[in-house]
């Protein structure tokens, strides 16, 4: 990286959910040369612009000559992603020189203590920071953005609505506020933080990618319990309160519960546990309030939660349709 602002940018899953908005966005910004990290049996089309690279992840030789001349290295690895692809993605990047790497993290707070302990794939997520650290040639931006909002709310095992039998189970009060995360909104923030220049410039220090070297970067859409996204789900909808059953469940009965299912094999239990925990009465979910976001400093526009539930409703109906 000759100049002091990145401008080539891989990554992996260039097609999947997230990683679609983080492409657009940074196609967008017109700064960037994108390269998608592609299985070699991959048929999957690319959009526009961007360039693929086949690899085959049991061959580091295919992945070191890919990101070669990277400036960055953007991952994101669905839940079904073999174990250790992401550590070989690590030491491919350091044995290819690639200064910086935003890790498969997109997640809710895992610097917290008790959400890292409490559900583990989080305590995984951390140890992935520390991995990355311990090769020593890749500086790291962990971006933190909490659950995906329109993915979340439909499913009914993770925020509690179901919105076929247009019934809401209240974790608590469902008073609990949590901060969480659009699919767009992270792609703004992914490109913006790739905007940035490395090395400050001019007076602000916080405005460059070194003010976020080796640590998180908070940013959010939204920062709302589940009695705002039921108000929200109403203006939505047009239903009223006496539409909609509320029951109430003690979160930490709920998270158990989770983790009992899991031990039985019920794969909706993980589901259950991890989304629970960051409604706990701790704060441990609203990293808006406990760590604060850099939203304005990225130049992050603030969102229509209606809006954003909207497309959670439609996707729900997809869901139920087939």
């Amino acid at each position: 990286m000759a100049s002091n602002r990145i401008k080539n940018v891989a990554i992996v899953g260039a097609t999947g959910n997230s990683g679609s908005y983080m492409v657009s966005s940074l196609l967008a910004t017109g700064k960037h040369n994108v390269t998608a990290i592609t299985r070699a049996s991959s048929n999957t089309t690319l959009p526009a612009g961007v360039t693929a690279a086949p690899v085959d992840y049991d061959d580091p030789s295919s992945l070191v000559a890919a990101l070669k001349g990277q400036d960055a290295l953007v991952i994101t690895l669905g839940v079904m992603a073999p174990p250790g692809t992401q550590s070989k993605l690590f030491r491919a990047a350091a044995d290819a020189g690639v200064p910086w790497v935003l890790p498969n993290e997109w997640a809710p707070d895992t610097a917290h203590p008790g959400l890292a302990k409490d559900v583990f794939n989080f305590g995984n997520l951390a140890d992935a920071q520390k991995e990355l650290a311990a090769i020593g040639v890749s500086n790291y931006v962990a971006v933190t953005c909490g659950f995906w909002y329109e993915w979340s709310l439909s499913i009914p095992t993770a925020f509690g609505f179901d919105f076929e039998k247009k019934e809401v189970t209240f974790f608590d009060d469902g008073a609990a506020k949590q901060s969480t995360s659009t699919w767009p909104q992270v792609g703004r923030a992914v490109a913006a933080l790739l905007s940035l220049p490395v090395k400050p410039e001019g007076g602000n220090k916080e405005k460059s990618l070194e003010h976020f070297k080796n640590k998180p970067a908070y940013v959010n859409s939204f920062t709302v319990s589940q009695k705002d996204m039921l108000d929200s789900v109403l203006r939505v909808t047009g239903d009223k309160l006496e539409d909609w059953k509320i029951s109430n469940e003690p979160s930490h009965e709920r998270w158990a519960k989770g983790i009992e299912a899991m031990k039985g094999g019920d794969r909706s239990g993980f589901v259950k546990m991890m989304y629970t925990r960051v409604f706990y009465p701790d704060d441990s979910g609203n990293f808006e309030k406990t760590r604060g976001v850099s939203n304005e400093l990225l130049g992050l526009p603030k969102e229509d939660l209606d809006e954003a539930t909207k497309a959670a409703i439609k996707r729900a109906k997809e869901i139920s349709s087939h």
